[in-house]
């Protein structure tokens, strides 16, 4: 039997996600995508067969935030690309730039884990 886990981003996280770090500014601490990552998806990844991230909810997703919640997972979890094809799945109901970011920002640390061997 197969784990389906949907993350709703602005309502089990926090509703203005923001910063790369916990320590970035205060308040980060609650915020921050490495917090996020950290606490909730990679978990979640570990736990359940597939997870859908909804972004929906919120509009202005940092750049930072995005990078340090997906990318993180390659760069500081130690997931593959292919095992994050084959398990994630990001959503925004509005803001498909969002969406394109995050995939964007695995896609770097990727190539980054393939270039360090």
């Amino acid at each position: 039997m197969s784990s389906v886990r949907t993350i709703m981003v602005t309502k089990e996280f926090h509703a203005r996600p923001k910063g790369r770090y916990k320590t970035d500014a205060p308040g980060c601490e609650f915020t921050a995508g490495e917090v996020f990552r950290e606490n909730v998806l990679a978990k979640a990844l570990k736990e359940n067969d597939k997870v859908i991230v909804d972004l929906t909810g919120y509009n202005r997703y940092g750049r930072s935030f995005l990078d340090e919640a997906f990318g993180g997972l390659i760069s500081r979890d130690n997931f593959t690309k292919d095992e994050l094809d084959q398990k994630l799945e990001i959503k925004h109901d509005t803001v498909e730039n969002f969406v394109t970011t995050a995939y964007e920002r695995i896609q770097a640390a990727e190539n980054k884990r393939l270039a360090n061997g």
